[in-house]
């Protein structure tokens, strides 16, 4: 996978601060503003305290469109609109690493004031072999929960717990089947609230058992994962067979070494619709944070409270996409609690209140397609790769369209369901493509190839296959006998007419039939002297467009068993005049003008179907607020009957 450092998430953070003010990294605050206000006559410090909560309570306005709102919670801060994500996972593994168990740690404000050094080449990191690792002493987590911590308990905030509590009441209904992650003592669901099952998942099997709402527990290390896929256990992955109404795991986000693989399990594990709610409590809470400050992870340790809720949102975002919906972030906070400035100085001591800020990430599971729709493959096919390993959303989005437009002119019913199985093999494909350079090879090049190939019934992904693919990019050695003298043979050919050719010649590996055995190497030993005719016929024609012919040409013919012997194949080209030539270049060329008009009109009518959806959208909203103050009629819960509202009394 495609990893990226410390630096780019401090940009993402910061991008994420552009969408709305709130949102701002502590780094990015003036060094010089505590002095500077020490030095202010004192007549107007008052005025400058006004203006400070006037800005601080600007940047604490909920950034939603007036549809999040409807039949959400009280508190909720960030809309399904607001998130913005980077195209691929913006964290390196030192993100999720607890502080003491890293050998250097550098702070967020320390990667912002070095992102001077990405003008000039990525910033130089500590060499692995510079480090002397062995001297720290890791955590070892089954010890730190079930032992060291076995009977300390979390004894949050009384009113923080109380505004989760509420919270929880919201969202969770008798008889739902709940599974906790991070169990322990007190889960906070209502008193009142009986569910038909809730199963604790903990490494402190202790505090569980003090819990009375638990009808079940497993003792489970969250944080021991199938890199990519799930977490690593058994007891978790048969719970698949009866799925929950709602996950739930409070203040254990941040614990999580591997968030990505806990909240896939989450998906899996969840009904369609279900609910995956993820509280935590702030940074600066001594009730919560003193005690277990030892397993959080840096990502946690290092920023604020605000960043926090798009850490968690993105965790859901990067573990199954649009496999999630209705992405929300709650600000649950008791009036009672501190508004936290972004760089603590001389006012701080000003601001009254308690460090028990309580938030929430929540999000509800999408229904996957069984089938794929006729009507609508790309939405189908989008769907059933939320879950595929390897992939970045980037790409899933990338191959989603050229597939769907595959699909759709796929002739057959046997065709389109070998489409529809080999979607499973697009992770064998992506671990060699994410391989390339993106530069030399990209984004579009590599989309282009998986898809061609998974559209290909021939590819099965098998060992000689995926051997062939990786030699052909040039990621194991090139064969002598085929793809060496195929890559010196087609050098010039352009990048996408490559990807054409890589598509056709891979599937034809692996199959067992001798004879296809040796039509491969008929291809290969071919090719020169094909590309010698051709050239001899049309000296003015560019080398590139004389690769790609004879390339065309020799495969049609050649690579297909028992179409033409060689024998056959040379008598033809040799009838084969310059008029000839170029006709089926000029055939070629519009062929491969018609796809990508084709696609491009794919994509754009998706987008414009996508805008007309928004457009809706937007107007229903608009018609829910007018229709709001305009309203002239109420529910009156008290008499249970409507009445006549009173515009003074409102």
């Amino acid at each position: 996978m495609v990893k990226i450092n410390v630096y780019a998430v401090a940009v993402f953070l910061a991008t994420c601060a552009a969408s709305g003010s709130a949102f701002v990294p502590q780094a990015t605050q003036s060094v010089n503003k505590d002095s500077a206000l020490n030095a202010l006559p004192p007549m107007i410090i008052g005025p400058m305290i006004k203006r400070m909560k006037q800005q601080q309570a600007e940047k604490k306005q909920p950034m939603i469109d007036a549809e999040d709102a409807i039949g959400q919670a009280p508190g909720i801060r960030v809309g399904g609109s607001a998130w913005k994500w980077p195209p691929i996972w913006p964290y390196g593994d030192d993100f999720f690493t607890p502080t003491e168990d890293l050998p250097e740690a550098a702070s967020p404000q320390q990667s912002l004031q070095n992102m001077a050094g990405m003008m000039n080449g990525a910033p130089q990191l500590p060499k692995p072999e510079d480090v002397e690792v062995d001297e720290l002493e890791k955590l070892d987590v089954a010890k730190y929960w079930s032992e060291e911590k076995g009977d300390v308990r979390t004894e949050l905030d009384e009113e923080a717990a109380d505004k989760l509590t509420q919270h929880f009441k919201f969202y969770l209904k008798p008889g739902m089947s709940i599974l906790e992650f991070g169990a322990a003592e007190n889960s906070y669901f209502p008193k009142e609230l009986e569910l038909g099952r809730h199963v604790g998942v903990s490494l402190n099997e202790k505090l569980m058992n003090e819990n009375p709402s638990l009808t079940e527990k497993l003792v489970v290390d969250l944080n021991n994962v199938v890199p990519e896929r799930d977490v690593d256990s058994d007891d978790l992955r048969k719970l698949k067979s009866e799925p929950f109404d709602a996950v739930v795991m409070t203040n254990t986000v941040d614990f999580l070494t591997s968030p990505r693989e806990v909240f896939r399990t989450a998906w899996y594990l969840l009904k369609p619709g279900g609910i995956m709610l993820v509280p935590f409590t702030t940074k600066n809470s001594k009730e919560y944070v003193g005690k277990f400050e030892r397993a959080q992870v840096k990502a946690w340790r290092e920023f604020n409270d605000d960043q926090h809720m798009w850490i968690a949102g993105s965790f859901f975002q990067f573990s199954a996409g649009e496999g999630w919906e209705q992405l929300l972030g709650f600000d649950i906070s008791p009036e009672s609690a501190k508004d936290n400035l972004e760089n603590p100085g001389p006012l701080s001591m000003l601001q009254a209140g308690k460090d028990n800020n309580m938030y929430v990430v929540q999000a509800v599971k999408a229904a996957a397609a069984d089938d794929i729709d006729e009507k609508n493959p790309e939405k189908s096919i989008s769907s059933k790769m939320w879950m595929l390993p390897t992939m970045e959303d980037r790409d899933k989005k990338l191959t989603a369209p050229r597939l769907a437009r595959g699909f759709q002119k796929a002739t057959s019913e046997e065709k389109k369901s070998s489409i529809a199985a080999n979607l499973a093999l697009l992770p064998k494909v992506y671990e060699a493509l994410i391989k390339m350079d993106q530069f030399s090879f990209t984004f579009q090049a590599q989309s282009q190839l998986a898809a061609d190939l998974i559209l290909d019934p021939d590819f099965t992904a098998n060992e000689e296959q995926m051997k062939a693919l990786k030699q052909g990019l040039g990621l194991l050695t090139p064969s002598k006998e085929f793809w060496e003298p195929i890559g010196m043979n087609t050098a010039n050919i352009a990048l996408s007419e490559k990807v054409n050719l890589l598509a056709y010649l891979v599937p034809r590996f692996g199959s067992g039939d001798e004879k296809q055995d040796e039509a491969l190497l008929a291809y290969a030993s071919g090719l020169p002297p094909t590309i010698a005719v051709v050239r001899s016929k049309c000296p003015d024609m560019p080398d590139s467009d004389v690769e790609l012919l004879a390339a065309e040409v020799l495969a049609a013919e050649i690579l297909i068993p028992g179409r033409s012997t060689r024998e056959e194949f040379a008598a033809w080209l040799g009838s084969m005049s310059k008029s000839d030539f170029e006709g089926i270049l000029k055939t070629r060329r519009s062929y491969s003008e018609e796809a990508s008009s084709e696609l491009a009109a794919f994509r754009a009518a998706r987008e414009a179907e996508e805008q007309r959806i928004e457009e809706l959208r937007k107007r229903y909203a608009e018609q829910v607020e007018k229709a709001r103050e305009e309203r002239t009629m109420a529910f009156n819960p008290r008499t249970k009957k409507f009445q006549v509202l009173n515009k003074d009394d409102e």
